[in-house]
């Protein structure tokens, strides 16, 4: 969304959900050196030349001062093309290990001028571009921002930073604070949490609760882990947040939503994929890396599924998840990714 291009088509895509009478909002992202290397076409941009710890990554380029104001702008160019065409808000993805989450961790912005050196320069890029877009769109807009609890990465972004930078977002005028956790360099976000977390459900909520004071009467979500009615009612009525956050199941279950309000289900199933031959693998690529990987290429195409009006398709093996992870994402999808090399 760099102009208006795509707003007639954007505008009947917020039109059918505000049809049916749900707010849309639309989710604004820049992936820095996440960026996929196929889509691209060129070398990644980052706040420092670190490449992340992925199968296939590049090393990116580091952004000069003048292109992170231009990548602010654009943020705040595309929340006002969402107010033009319909949507009811944005929400800043500052989490797992994007562009942002970028800025804010030691680990990827090892810069020393005005945008890096300590944690306050650090949080600037995504005050800005908070401040940008309030700046830009109307008062009655929402505009929100989702965080990591921290990256859980030795030396990363902690839960200490990330509580200082909440509340330094609770002064900008924001209308909800959504907590999560994890990049795709940690096991967070592959779906492979330990038995003990999945079973206590909501992984962030102790931390949610750690900053309730510090963001006042600002609206707090918690996405991670919720599958039964149950915790999500509790989470709820204790306060402890005001919105719930449902990513997988709600991708093979597209009404989980409304299955969970009409009190018609009362847990939601999560799938996950997991490659064969674990051991003959095992010896020529990290399993576990290869694992995510897969898991996230199969969320993915059951995305595609339901963007094309289709339902999920949960029998899809895992061969043919694999050919389509390999087209989107080439061979790279395959290469180790040890120690840091």
């Amino acid at each position: 969304m760099e102009d208006e291009r795509d707003v007639d088509a954007l505008s009947r895509w917020a039109g059918t959900a505000r049809d049916a009478g749900v707010p849309i909002w639309a989710q604004l992202n820049h992936p820095g050196r996440q960026t996929n290397p196929m889509a691209l076409g060129h070398t990644p941009v980052a706040p420092s030349p670190v490449a992340p710890k992925l199968p296939g990554a590049r090393t990116p380029r580091e952004l000069r001062p003048a292109e992170i104001e231009e990548i602010i702008e654009r943020f705040a160019t595309a929340a006002a093309v969402c107010e033009r065409a319909g949507f009811n808000g944005v929400e800043v993805q500052g989490a797992h290990g994007y562009l942002i989450s970028q800025f804010l961790s030691p680990l990827s912005n090892r810069r020393d001028d005005d945008w890096g050196g300590d944690p306050e320069r650090r949080m600037r890029f995504v005050l800005e571009v908070v401040r940008r877009i309030r700046a830009r769109v109307a008062p009655g807009f929402a505009v929100a921002v989702k965080l990591n609890s921290a990256d859980f990465q030795r030396g990363g972004f902690s839960e200490d930073e990330s509580r200082a930078v909440l509340s330094a977002l609770a002064t900008e005028g924001i209308d909800l604070i959504e907590v999560s956790g994890g990049s795709y360099e940690s096991r967070a976000m592959s779906g492979e949490a330990a038995p003990s977390t999945r079973a206590r459900e909501a992984y962030f909520l102790e931390y949610a609760r750690t900053v309730r004071e510090l963001v006042g009467d600002i609206p707090l979500a918690v996405t991670g882990g919720f599958r039964t009615r149950e915790s999500m009612r509790r989470a709820v009525q204790a306060g402890e947040c005001d919105v719930v956050g449902i990513g997988r199941p709600a991708i093979t279950t597209p009404d989980a939503a409304r299955l969970i309000l009409d009190e018609r289900a009362e847990m939601l199933t999560a799938h996950q994929m997991r490659y064969g031959m674990r051991s003959m693998l095992g010896k020529i690529a990290d399993i576990k890396a290869l694992d995510g990987a897969l898991d996230l290429s199969w969320h993915t195409d059951q995305m595609h599924r339901l963007g094309s009006g289709l339902l999920p398709d949960l029998s899809r093996g895992q061969l043919a998840t694999t050919i389509a992870m390999v087209r989107r994402n080439g061979r790279t999808s395959f290469r180790s990714k040890r120690g840091g090399s």
